[in-house]
């Protein structure tokens, strides 16, 4: 179940990406952005999807608590009685409407459909809020930080990932930056800010270093060290290829901003992964909690009981040098107009190099 339910959470996290881009940019005047034309399967497969994942957060619960009381009793008392459930049975009715209100009304013709769409959309993510494991730890703050820590990843993403994939041309494209640029950078600024609030739920900041002991504190770890490739494709996709369209009209932007969401995608895998762990403070570090990619690369004896320090010594230096050179590497392939492919192989070693260096740098 952990593997399903880590696969279903990223899976919602693309199905709300995908319909919020998609209503937003049909209310963005054609000479601000590329043709776009996403198929309404794509939208009805993306509304079926939050309906049908989002209940596998419940199964896990009814399957964890039946035993003792029996499949149906549990399924009845978790639907009705628990936060999770009660959500759930509320996103389903919406997500109903709204699969219905994609099959009739055709948003892309009118805009009030889209507000309508954006609305329902926008409703569905409250409910996912509210249901949250923050909004259980803090209902008026862990509530709030959750709704618009996945509001404004939804907005980036979704319009990054619906420019990328279903545009049929790139014209428009230096039109399109003007404006996304900014709403990207106000979006990831506010995600940082918000992630950071929902980080202090689960994880102290001075207990992060100690955090990596557990499997819930490396997926943490790799979640962060994404983040680098993903600015700098962020750079590259705003700044540089603006410079790049410029003088060339013809360059095709399209497989840099795909690796970018690919990144995306991976921060979203691991996200959802986090959620299938215990959280520290929940944890005890003990023998069998530990992580297995902890005790693989830690160079010393692991005990329950010690903290975790850096320390950097020649290995750890040599990898950290080898990460900005893989750094620069992704800079140089776009400068050369080498594949996209070779930029994103660069920032798997990038995040490779970096995680090693700190593993490795554990006294």
């Amino acid at each position: 179940m952990i593997f399903v339910g880590t696969v279903t959470q990223a899976l919602i996290y693309l199905c709300f990406a995908i319909l919020l881009g998609s209503f937003i940019l049909s209310l963005v005047p054609q000479t601000y952005r590329p043709t776009i034309s996403v198929p309404k399967g794509v939208m009805m497969t993306a509304v079926g999807g939050i309906a049908i994942f989002s209940f596998i957060p419940v199964l896990e619960l009814i399957l964890y608590l039946s035993p003792g009381i029996g499949f149906i009793q549990t399924m009845q008392s978790v639907l009705f009685t628990f936060e999770v459930g009660k959500a759930w049975i509320f996103t389903y009715i919406l997500s109903n409407i709204l699969f219905i209100f994609v099959i009739w009304f055709d948003y892309r013709k009118n805009k009030s459909y889209a507000y309508i769409g954006i609305t329902i959309v926008f409703i569905l993510i409250l409910a996912l809020g509210w249901s949250s494991h923050a909004s259980s730890y803090d209902k008026v703050l862990g509530f709030f930080s959750h709704t618009t820590h996945f509001t404004a990843v939804s907005v980036w993403v979704g319009i990054l990932l619906v420019v990328s994939w279903f545009s049929k041309d790139y014209s428009n494209w230096t039109n399109f930056l003007k404006w996304f640029t900014p709403t990207a950078i106000i979006c990831f600024v506010s995600t940082i800010i918000t992630g950071l609030i929902l980080m202090t739920f689960v994880v102290e900041f001075k207990d992060y270093t100690n955090s990596w002991m557990l499997p819930y504190g490396q997926a943490l770890l790799i979640k962060h060290l994404l983040i680098i490739p993903l600015l700098i494709y962020a750079s590259i996709n705003s700044i540089f290829l603006r410079k790049k369209l410029k003088n060339n009209t013809h360059f095709n932007p399209k497989p840099w901003t795909r690796m970018e969401t690919i990144i995306i995608l991976l921060i979203f895998s691991v996200t959802a992964a986090l959620g299938q762990q215990s959280p520290p403070h929940e944890t005890i570090v003990t023998n069998e909690e530990v992580s297995y990619f902890f005790t693989l690369f830690y160079q010393g004896q692991f005990q329950p009981e010690m903290t975790v320090k850096l320390i950097m010594n020649a290995t750890s230096i040599s990898l950290l040098g080898l990460a900005i050179i893989f750094l620069a590497l992704i800079i140089f392939s776009f400068i050369k107009k080498a594949p996209a492919i070779v930029s994103f192989l660069m920032s798997v070693l990038l995040v490779l190099c970096l995680y090693l260096s700190l593993i490795l740098s554990i006294k």
